[in-house]
Order: structure tokens, then C-alpha cells, then sequence
């Protein structure tokens, strides 16, 4: 895979590498990609994330499977106690107000039964990575049991527990995700943006 010469590699980081077999396109966007992967004609492409650049314009590069732009992740913050989940969901939404997070996501607050709770984190599955930072960055803690990822939400889906409080996250973007044929248009560019 040739890729071009990037000035100001830093910028990249976050976004995609997309290989069309005859030549790469630098800088897309999730949503872009998730454009590209839905077509018939890009369907089976490779993707690659830019993790890490160098101010020589060496890029550090992770390979992401198509069907993780199809699917949701998700984290789950248990409790045994009504008032200790609400307090972690409380400070999930003051987080959000402080840190602005990574990508959209929903937020619930939810009963299994009278001593078990959860504070549901749930996320396009692309971001995986930039919403733990976000977590890490805005020091959340709790005190319960965790579990993430794909699985963790078909089961949290599958067992239907009582949704108590629910939040909608919203990102702010720097970037503006182009969608059909503004995106089509510029396909052939090896720099994206």
C-alpha cells in the first residue's frame, strides 16, 4: 500500500485509511467509511485507522475489520445499589458537559432487579478506543463490576432490563463527514482532506 506525503501528519490521527486496490485515500472519516463499506462496489475493501503520526509523515496504522462500522459497543458499570448507579450515571452526564466525548452515544440507567443495576455506555463500535480514553481522560471511576465491548450489548439488549433514566451524547466533530455524492466526487484524491 503507497500512501502519500502528509504535512501536518498530526491531524490524522483518528481518521481512516482507505485501500481501493488501485490506489489509498488518507482522511476519511468514520461515517465516510461506513458509506463506503455499505456499497456494493467497496464492500470488501480494507480500512486502517491512523493511531499515531510522526512529524516525518510515518503514519502508525490499525487494520479495522468492515463489520465494526455495522455494529455497536458498549460498557456497563454495575451496582447492587439504586443511589450508587445514579450516581455514576450523574457523573457520566457531567462528564459529558465537561469533556465533550469522542462520538455520539446513549446513556441509560437500567434494573435487573431490586439489587442489581447498571449505567449503560452505548457507542458506535468504531470508537472503542477514543471513548475508553475519554473515560480515562475525565477520570471516571466506579466501584462495581464492568464489562464492555460487542457482546456485552447484544446481552444487555437480549436480557431487556428496565431502562430508569436515559441521556443521548452528542459529539462536536472538527471534522464535517461528507455523505453520497459530495463523497463519490473525490474518491480518486489521495489526501482526503
Amino acid at each position: 500500500m503507497k500512501l502519500p506525503k502528509l504535512q501536518n501528519s498530526k491531524k490524522y490521527i483518528g481518521l481512516y485509511i482507505f485501500d481501493f486496490d488501485d490506489h489509498t485515500g488518507v482522511g476519511f472519516t468514520a461515517e465516510e467509511v461506513a458509506e463506503l463499506l455499505e456499497s456494493e462496489k467497496y464492500k470488501h475493501n480494507k480500512v486502517y485507522k491512523i493511531h499515531r503520526a510522526y512529524p516525518d509523515g510515518t503514519l502508525e496504522l490499525k487494520g479495522v475489520p468492515a463489520q465494526t462500522f455495522q455494529l455497536e459497543a458498549g460498557m456497563f458499570f454495575y451496582s447492587n445499589a439504586l443511589e450508587s448507579s445514579r450516581g455514576d450515571f450523574k457523573k457520566l452526564v457531567c462528564l459529558a458537559d465537561k469533556i465533550t466525548p469522542p462520538c455520539r452515544a446513549k446513556l441509560h440507567l437500567s434494573k435487573y432487579s431490586d439489587d442489581k443495576y447498571v449505567v449503560a455506555i452505548i457507542y458506535p463500535a468504531e470508537y472503542d478506543d477514543e471513548l475508553s480514553s475519554w473515560l480515562l481522560d475525565g477520570q471516571y471511576t466506579t466501584s462495581g463490576a464492568v464489562e464492555g465491548g460487542i457482546g456485552a450489548v447484544q446481552r444487555y439488549f437480549d436480557d431487556e432490563p428496565e431502562i430508569l433514566d436515559r441521556h443521548q451524547f452528542f459529539s462536536k466533530s472538527e471534522l464535517r463527514s461528507r455523505t453520497g455524492q459530495e463523497s463519490l466526487g473525490g474518491l480518486k484524491l489521495a489526501i482526503q482532506r
